[in-house]
């Protein structure tokens, strides 16, 4: 059975939230100012309404959410500070002298009821909607940009995935001949990455030449996946308990492997919309959703302001058709229309190369009809090269990479004329004025890591980190907001 309400219980000590949190304290005028009974609806399915043992109120739990990314808490600490820390009692609806909740509450909380729902995406539109309430925004200018988030599962390292894939194999022998125990190459212990790669050319060469074992489905199964790990290099493979995160490329060289979340943000530096993709995905791609969620919110879109990932033709011709500037460099991996093969290749704007489907970045590019291009307005080809032995082992290799090959490469031709609008956009004094914007940005991920602790994923999975993302924001949202009204 539940109740929506949390209104604070009648007490004899109530008086105390007045002698001891002030006026202006963050958590008092968020309680006071902002009405979240305006998302609770959606959550009155996820409960019985009248059967069954009272339930805690819905909104208070989500209240102890924001006070968890606020404060960048543990669902322990963020209990047992609760107990005793009376603006936290303030804010959560509690008399002085009640009893807070069990930590276990809000993990259940979590997967159970805010599942599926809509509500993160209500709870950043309420902190935006209370800024134009406010009048604090004042254009219809956005910056978008994405920062990325790790998993809390780390990569396991090559030396890792090697002994694991031994592992296995000699289980899967140990079940039909026990006897191959006193067979078995020594294993090693010095922790050196190639003595494993010695190790496991010893045992997979071993099994191999058996061929009585390899005619068990099992111990084959076991075998190909260790020979696959051996040829592979590894590289770019995520192996943990976190399935949705997943290898994204900051530079050529540097790499990490979580989460992205895309933002928007006004130039008051109020984030208006964002959406959370696993580390491989391009920016690009999210301008659009980035621009709706923020309309939906009530700010009428006119300006764009972005890096060159978001100059691909899709976002241009959009731009154009909904009347909006977009502030963003021309990039020369702009394409004509997409081949065949395209899906299956993405840019990385930060590295300056594409990435396959397998995640497996390209290592060199060339260039051809370069001159040519500059003297007569015609296009040039630029050429992407992948590491061939990785194709060879590519699950996805059929269709795309030719068995024998020497190479494998994936050309783009490079745009000419048909961006010259955008061309001569940007070399204008207004383009150059907005995009000096695009800082703030890069200082509001710098908050949310350092301030929230986004720098890290608190759960595992896409749902876990829209969560996050979402209480983060507007906490975020929630500080700046006040900060303004204060200035």
């Amino acid at each position: 059975m539940i109740n929506f309400q949390t209104e604070m219980s009648v007490s004899n000590y109530s008086g105390l939230y007045d002698l001891i949190i002030p006026k202006n304290h963050l958590l008092r005028r968020i309680s006071e100012e902002i009405d979240f009974s305006t998302i609770e609806d959606e959550l009155i399915g996820k409960y019985c309404l009248d059967d069954g043992r009272k339930a805690i109120p819905p909104m208070r739990l989500i209240k102890y959410l924001v006070l968890k990314e606020m404060y960048t808490l543990s669902d322990e600490d963020l209990v047992e500070r609760s107990m005793c820390d009376m603006a936290f009692k303030f804010f959560l609806g509690y008399a002085p002298e009640d009893k807070v909740i069990e930590p276990s509450t809000l993990s259940k909380f979590r997967k159970l009821r805010l599942k599926d729902t809509s509500i993160p995406d209500q709870l950043v539109k309420l902190s935006v909607g209370y800024a134009i309430k406010r009048n604090l925004i004042k254009t219809g200018t956005i910056i978008v940009d994405s920062t990325h988030t790790k998993s809390q599962y780390n990569l396991k390292s090559q030396r890792e995935i090697l002994i694991d894939g031994c592992k296995n194999l000699r289980k899967a022998v140990y079940r039909i001949d026990e006897s191959y125990k006193d067979r078995m190459p020594a294993k090693v212990s010095s922790g050196l990455y190639e003595d494993q790669i010695e190790y496991a050319k010893k045992l997979t060469g071993l099994i191999r030449s058996d061929d009585r074992l390899i005619e068990n489905p099992t111990v084959k199964e076991a075998l190909n996946y260790a020979e696959e790990v051996i040829t592979d290099n590894l590289e770019h493979i995520a192996f943990s308990n976190d399935l949705d995160a997943r290898v994204g490329h900051k530079t050529a060289d540097t790499s990490f492997f979580g989460y992205k979340t895309h933002l928007a943000l006004t130039p008051e530096r109020i984030i208006t919309a964002y959406s959370v993709t696993s580390g491989e995905k391009p920016d690009g791609k999210e301008l659009e959703g980035l621009i709706t969620m923020t309309e939906s919110a009530g700010i009428k879109v006119d300006a764009a302001i972005g890096d060159t990932a978001y100059s691909e033709r899709d976002n241009l011709e959009m731009a154009k058709n909904r009347k909006i500037r977009l502030v963003s460099k021309l990039n020369e991996a702009v394409t004509h229309s997409p081949n065949k093969n395209s899906p299956n290749f993405t840019f990385n704007k930060d590295a300056g190369m594409y990435v396959c489907k397998a995640g497996h970045m390209s290592v060199k590019k060339t260039i051809t009809g370069k001159k040519k291009r500059e003297n007569t307005g015609s296009a040039a080809v630029r050429s992407y090269f992948f590491d061939v032995e990785k194709c060879k082992a590519c699950p996805y290799r059929e269709g795309c990479y030719k068995e024998g090959s020497r190479t494998k490469s994936f050309s783009v031709t490079l745009m000419s004329t048909i961006h010259s609008e955008q061309k001569a956009y940007q070399e204008t004094e207004e383009f150059k004025n907005l995009a000096k914007e695009r800082y703030k940005i890069e200082a509001k991920n710098s908050e949310l890591k350092h301030g929230h602790g986004y720098d890290v994923a608190s759960g595992c999975g896409l749902v876990g980190m829209q969560l996050q993302g979402a209480f983060t924001i507007f906490a975020a949202n929630m500080k700046r907001i006040f900060t303004l009204l204060g200035e």
